[in-house]
């Protein structure tokens, strides 16, 4: 008789369903473009004619991501992820949920550290969403400290979480990487699309 991880492992989707995927691409590459353009802005000088757009284009990828975040949050808390394969030990699993979190939870905090940064900024520039409209700067936030310390910790907490997320991702490419090639399990597959086909499987 099958035990009961078995049975609720295989009545659990083979594959993330087409809105997962769909989101998680769309993150990761609008992540990984914004720490490349913030990595790129800050080593310009001020004076450079590509550092205004490149901040006003950073900053809109950062809405954009804390915006698909908030969705990718609400789908995963109201859908059933696929099963991990059965050979996984516990302790492994345990890190790869750990790992998931902890990503969602920069992925959440650096946009929103860098909203506070430019609310706080000396500079005062506006936040131009892809040029469309304004984002408005947020207010309420101070409690009692000067604008030039809330951005300057604001500053150090964005920074800490772009390094931070440039390792966690490291690792979680690295993994999901093991597991396809040499491992040659599902982990991978189950997030990669299938474009032209009609299956989950």
């Amino acid at each position: 008789m099958p035990s009961t991880d078995t049975r609720h492992a295989t009545s659990l989707p083979a594959r993330y369903d087409s809105v997962a995927i769909a989101l998680h691409w769309i993150i990761a590459l609008a992540f990984l473009s914004m720490l490349a353009i913030g990595f790129v802005m800050n080593s310009l000088p001020p004076a450079d004619a590509w550092k205004f757009p490149l901040f006003q284009f950073h900053k809109s990828l950062g809405f954009t991501i804390l915006g698909g975040v908030c969705l990718r949050l609400l789908w995963r808390l109201t859908h059933t992820p696929p099963a991990l394969p059965t050979e996984m030990p516990t302790w492994e699993r345990w890190a790869a949920e750990a790992t998931h979190w902890v990503l969602y939870a920069i992925l959440f905090a650096m946009p929103l550290s860098g909203w506070i940064i430019v609310s706080h900024s000396a500079f005062n520039f506006p936040t131009l969403y892809f040029g469309l409209f304004e984002i408005p700067h947020l207010s309420g936030v101070d409690f009692g400290f000067s604008k030039q310390q809330i951005e300057g910790a604001a500053s150090l907490f964005h920074e800490l979480l772009a390094f931070s997320a440039c390792g966690l991702i490291a690792l979680h490419a690295g993994a999901a990487l093991r597991h396809h090639f040499a491992l040659k399990d599902t982990v991978l597959r189950r997030m990669l699309p299938q474009f032209g086909k009609g299956t989950t499987q």
